[in-house]
């Protein structure tokens, strides 16, 4: 399955969304914007599988639980960011992001969606923690609901993706490793690079310092009754 939208024709030695005739520094920003879209989907996509194995056993298993939903939170800001940029940028009427195109209708519906899920489900997990398990098992239910919203939009928005992701993500490291080029090279590999370096270690940052939130959930109780 896969609703990307197809991107339009070009004439060979030219990027996909950079007119005829035009440089490739005047599309740069557009393309490298969908790279580093890209790359922070793909390493979701590995920090979310991580997560998804400790819902299995989330009693026991808390602690990583956590710290992995805490790690998650810099890098979906990060890909709201590069998302929510995009989606200015095309609707204020700019020229690179129109060529470009929007997405496949369903993931422009279910893309909004998504991000207001993701947050919220981020966001109450920090309220639970907040809370201790004594206050916050009565509100576990509004993160559980939240998560099967979540895991149905995430389940199509990953499918419309998947090969535009896997292309975008290795669209750099493909550039810097091949012998030939056709096309000029994206500009801004490196910082995409760094960002996204500073973004896992933030979070891991993050992360390391909320196992000391736990408290008392790390004791059993309702937060393993998924």
């Amino acid at each position: 399955m896969n609703l990307a939208r197809p991107r339009t024709a070009t004439r060979p030695g030219v990027p996909s969304d950079t007119p005829a005739g035009g440089s490739a520094a005047s599309a740069g920003g557009v393309e490298g914007n969908a790279r580093l879209t890209g790359i922070v989907a793909a390493v979701l996509f590995v920090v979310l599988a991580a997560e998804a194995v400790t819902l299995l056993q989330v009693r026991q298993l808390i602690s990583v639980h956590v710290f992995v939903g805490v790690l998650l939170i810099p890098l979906v800001l990060l890909k709201t960011a590069s998302t929510g940029y995009r989606f200015m940028h095309y609707y204020s009427g700019d020229p690179a992001y129109r060529r470009k195109g929007p997405p496949h209708p369903i993931l422009r519906i279910t893309g909004p969606i998504l991000v207001l899920t993701s947050l919220g489900l981020l966001g109450s997990g920090l309220a639970l923690l907040a809370l201790g398990r004594s206050t916050g098992h009565q509100y576990l239910w509004v993160h559980k609901a939240i998560f099967f919203v979540w895991g149905a939009l995430i389940a199509i928005h990953v499918l419309g993706h998947l090969r535009e992701t896997v292309t975008l993500a290795s669209a750099d490291w493909r550039e810097r490793t091949a012998r030939r080029r056709a096309q000029p090279r994206v500009m801004g590999a490196r910082s995409r690079t760094i960002l996204l370096a500073a973004t896992v270690v933030l979070g891991v940052a993050v992360a390391i310092v909320s196992l000391g939130w736990i408290g008392t959930w790390n004791h059993g109780g309702d937060f393993g009754r998924h």
